[in-house]
């Protein structure tokens, strides 16, 4: 227990007047009824000038006296009650006061009256500005964004669409220049010029395999996709006739195959050929030019066509083997100025459109083993 000295002094309970808050009564159309003197210090208004002389609209900014007729009286009347509602109040000095409006509606005397509670908000008002400015802000690095990628998307399917033009309008003085070399060949040619004429038609079938692969790079980027045209085929001939051709192509390397099982398939021959050509060209440019490559054409036990291709040399990284059918790609730098990269893309795609799939491995021990399998059709 305390003595009577110890007791807490008694204070009498603080007057509306001096209430931390602003306190206002108005009646139903909004003319003020009553007023406490932390309001009144607030706006710099006298007491005498509010109290049945002015209305709350009329302290309020063009948009607080429309959401006061639009949203405050149809609210308060349907509800009865208005809670937390941002406005704001000018002060006699022409300054803006931004406040937290809460209002009861209630009947005293048989007249209706709005008992309103209002509190400063200079804090959350700067708060929400600052939000408002971070939104804008960022909807505008947003909007930025979205064009910079536009832009590059245009400016990449601009690039792919004039890689194909540029690879087609080759095709015409590469087959005029084969031509000739045909022509020359025929005639009575001393040893050297024989070499010349066997580099030159080296290089210019290196030049339309290129072109091959930039334009179905292109139809495969821009969204068209490659085509194939599906027919019945023996795979291990198909295989045979596309390796006698690269055996002459690359007469130095010696390419082996392999056939196992049953040999029908449903395919496109052409793009298999394809396909081969740029997994043979990619194991020669980056294998042992002292060991075989060799290829394996085989029907798998669930019926799958599969076509395997085989090397020994420096082994691919194993954090590349997952990127090797990405355009512009290299497994291995050695062989970097052979090629721009296309090859296994293109490899990936022709598989992709028969709906079959490629996976590769690599190591020391084993070799580099790219395989190809195709879907069982009828």
């Amino acid at each position: 227990m305390t003595s009577r000295g110890d007791e807490l002094p008694r204070e009498e309970p603080a007057s509306p007047d001096d209430a931390a808050c602003g306190l206002l009564a108005t009646d139903a159309k909004g003319l003020i009824l009553a007023a406490n003197r932390t309001f009144c210090d607030w706006v710099g208004v006298d007491k005498s000038d509010l109290v049945r002389r002015r209305r709350i609209q009329d302290l309020l900014t063009m948009g607080g006296r429309i959401f006061h007729q639009t949203h405050w009286l149809p609210l308060l009347q349907m509800q009865g009650s208005v809670s937390e509602v941002k406005l704001e109040v000018r002060h006699r000095a022409g300054t803006v006061l931004p406040m937290i409006f809460n209002a009861v509606r209630r009947e005293r005397g048989g007249a209706v009256v709005h008992d309103l509670a209002l509190f400063i908000a200079r804090d959350r008002d700067v708060y929400e500005r600052e939000l408002v400015a971070s939104r804008e802000e960022l909807r505008i690095l947003v909007h930025e964004a979205t064009r910079m990628q536009e832009e590059a998307k245009d400016r990449a399917l601009f690039a792919e669409q004039m890689v194909g033009i540029v690879s087609h309008d080759l095709r015409n003085p590469l087959s005029a220049i084969h031509l000739g070399l045909i022509a020359l060949s025929r005639s009575e040619l001393t040893s050297n010029q024989i070499r010349v004429l066997g580099r030159v038609s080296r290089s210019t079938e290196r030049a339309h395999r290129l072109i091959a692969d930039l334009l179905d790079f292109t139809a495969a980027r821009i969204g068209r996709g490659l085509s194939v045209s599906f027919k019945s085929i023996d795979l291990h001939g198909v295989v045979a006739e596309a390796l006698e051709e690269l055996a002459s192509a690359y007469p130095d390397r010696r390419i082996t195959h392999v056939q196992e099982g049953e040999g029908g398939c449903h395919a496109d021959p052409d793009r298999l050929s394809q396909l081969l050509g740029n997994l043979v060209s990619n194991a020669i440019a980056y294998g042992d030019p002292g060991r075989d490559i060799v290829v394996t054409s085989r029907r798998e036990d669930d019926g799958r066509a599969a076509v395997e291709v085989h090397n020994f040399g420096s082994p691919i990284p194993a954090d590349s083997l997952p990127l090797l059918f990405q355009p512009m790609v290299r497994g291995n730098p050695g062989g970097a100025a052979r090629s721009v990269g296309l090859g296994l893309y293109i490899v990936s795609k022709i598989a992709e459109a028969h709906g079959g799939e490629v996976s590769a491995t690599s190591s020391a021990a084993e070799g580099t083993k790219f395989t190809v399998r195709l879907p069982s059709r009828q």
